[in-house]
C-alpha cells in the first residue's frame, strides 16, 4: 500500500507560499504533539518553531515512498524533542556539579496542585501509557494523541502497517486492563 504522492516538499525551503501552506496545515497538529511531551507552554512554542526550521533544512530527506509528508514531519518533530530532552539533561547535571538548585515558588506549588486535582482521570491513563512496553506506548501516542493514522504512525516509527496495528492493538487491551480496576474504584 504506497501513499499517494505527496507536495515536493523540497520547495518549502526555496518558496515561501510553499512554506506557508504547508506550515498552516500542520502547526496545530505539530504544535500539539510538542506540547503534550513538555511541560512549559513557551518552550512548546519555541520547539515548535525548531521543527519547522528542522523541517526546512531537511526536507530534501523525505522519501515520499516511507509515508505522507504528515509522518515525515512527525518524526522530525520527534527528533526535536528528543534533542531538548537531552539538552535539558546535560544542563541539570551541570547545574548540579555546580552546587545550584532550583526551587519552586508557592505559586508554582498551587499551579501543580490544580493540575493534580483537576486531572486525576488522566493521570491514571497517562500511567497506563507509561506501564506500556516503549515500542506501544510510542505507537499510542501517535495514533491516539496526536491522530496520525496507523500507516502514518508506522512510516514515522519505521515499521510495517501490519506490526504498528497488532502493537496498537495489544497496547489498547493493556490500558484498559490498566484503567478499568480505576474506573471500578471510582464508579462501584
Amino acid at each position: 500500500m504506497n501513499p499517494p504522492p505527496g507536495p515536493d516538499l523540497e520547495c518549502i525551503a526555496t518558496d515561501p507560499d510553499a512554506f506557508e501552506a504547508f506550515y498552516r496545515e500542520h502547526l496545530a497538529r505539530v504544535k500539539a504533539f510538542v506540547a503534550r511531551r513538555v511541560a512549559d507552554p513557551n518552550l512548546a512554542a519555541d520547539l515548535t518553531a525548531e521543527v519547522f526550521l528542522a523541517a526546512i533544512d531537511s526536507a530534501s530527506s523525505y522519501r515520499p515512498d516511507r509515508g505522507p509528508p504528515a509522518a515525515w514531519l512527525f518524526g522530525v518533530a520527534r527528533h526535536v524533542v528528543a534533542q531538548e530532552f537531552r539538552r535539558q539533561t546535560r544542563e541539570r547535571g551541570a547545574v548540579g556539579r555546580l552546587g545550584g538548585r532550583r526551587l519552586l515558588d508557592s505559586d508554582s506549588f498551587a499551579r501543580i496542585e490544580e493540575q493534580i486535582d483537576a486531572e486525576r482521570d488522566a493521570r491514571a491513563l497517562y500511567s497506563a501509557l507509561a506501564a506500556l512496553p516503549r515500542r506501544e506506548r510510542d505507537l499510542m501516542e501517535l495514533v491516539a494523541l496526536d491522530g496520525l493514522t496507523v500507516p502514518e504512525a508506522a512510516a514515522v516509527l519505521g515499521v510495517k502497517p501490519g506490526t504498528a496495528r497488532v502493537r496498537l492493538h495489544r497496547g489498547r487491551a493493556r490500558i484498559k486492563q490498566h484503567v478499568r480496576p480505576i474506573v471500578q474504584e471510582v464508579m462501584p
